[in-house]
């Protein structure tokens, strides 16, 4: 069965799936309870599953996740929202130092089934701790799994695939999506947890990224696509692991690779797709891998997030400076 949905309904409805088919499995966090959290995104979860399985936290992201671990050597599988992206620091160090770190200091026979969700990016004209990029962070720590859907379909199966998980899975899920609406089959087998994939075809420019900017690389491919260059675009879907494979293949396609994020660049889920393609494609590129990224700066005050933020524009000039090479 098809059906066309927003982000939000998908990620939802994926949740919905998981409490009905394991219950074990339950929610925590800060006002996701009768509210439904501040994106709606539990909305109707508590009245379903009962206040046991759906809990309202106090606003402590540390005793979240904390808590969440506790669960989790209890023998429990719990979902954690952190409310927006900047708020996930103080939940860093029980993170990083715990949660990634468990099940390899006891030699594997404690597992973390425990999801992090966490609404990241810009586009929502906010302020400060609300439009920020940390996937970088998390991808640089071993012991930890990162997805990223771009799409409902996406959104619908990679929560499920992240439950299932007996890892701990951070979610980042692109906040400025969460109304876009798209076509979820509830009757496929689901995606390969960890697989990037090729959303657009093309044989002249590979544009790569993740998240909220998918959706910017496909309309920068279709301007493109009106001035006569063929662009491919490749999802990562997956920041740790990353499944290279196609990028690679396409990269020896294409000859040229652009690789794009809304997070800062400096040492960045982007830099290490750069330096990876360069390493095992060098041969069969024609020009430098180049990166579009936020800028190296603390967000900015809303005004001025569309000069921070990569725009089709700025994408498309790094697509003409590869193609100049």
């Amino acid at each position: 069965m098809t059906e066309t949905m927003t982000m939000a309904k998908a990620l939802n409805e994926g949740l919905r799936a998981a409490m009905g088919a394991n219950d074990r499995v339950l929610l925590m966090g800060e006002d996701i309870g009768p509210l439904g959290g501040v994106f709606r995104v539990t909305e109707g979860l508590q009245s379903e599953f009962g206040d046991k399985r759906v809990l309202d936290t106090p606003l402590a992201e540390s005793g979240i996740v904390g808590t969440a671990i506790g669960l989790a050597m209890g023998g429990f599988r719990p979902v954690c929202e952190i409310q927006f992206d900047g708020f996930i620091f103080p939940g860093f160090d029980q993170i990083t130092s715990q949660l990634a770190k468990l099940t390899a200091r006891h030699e594997g026979t404690l597992q973390m089934p425990v999801v992090i969700r966490v609404p990241y990016g810009g586009h929502i004209g906010a302020v400060e701790h609300h439009q920020e990029s940390p996937e970088a962070y998390f991808a640089h720590t071993p012991g930890l799994r990162l997805l990223s859907p771009a799409t409902p379909h996406d959104a619908y199966w990679l929560i499920q695939e992240a439950i299932a998980s007996n890892d701990p899975v951070m979610f980042f899920e692109p906040k400025s999506r969460y109304w876009q609406k798209g076509e979820v089959d509830r009757d496929s087998s689901g995606i390969a947890t960890h697989a990037s994939r090729v959303v657009r075809e093309g044989t002249e420019v590979t544009l790569v990224g993740h998240g909220a900017i998918v959706s910017t690389l496909l309309q920068a491919a279709e301007l493109a696509a009106e001035e006569g260059t063929s662009v491919e675009v490749v999802d990562l879907r997956s920041l740790s692991p990353i499944d290279y494979d196609p990028i690679v293949a396409s990269a020896q396609k294409t000859g040229r690779v652009v690789v794009v994020q809304e997070a800062p660049g400096n040492v960045s889920v982007g830099s290490e797709v750069a330096a990876t393609v360069t390493e095992r494609a060098f041969y069969s590129l024609e020009a430098p891998v180049l990166r579009v990224s936020g800028y190296d700066l603390p967000f900015p005050p809303a005004k001025l997030e569309s000069v921070y933020l990569p725009s089709v524009d700025r994408i498309l000039d790094a697509v003409d400076r590869a193609l100049a090479y």
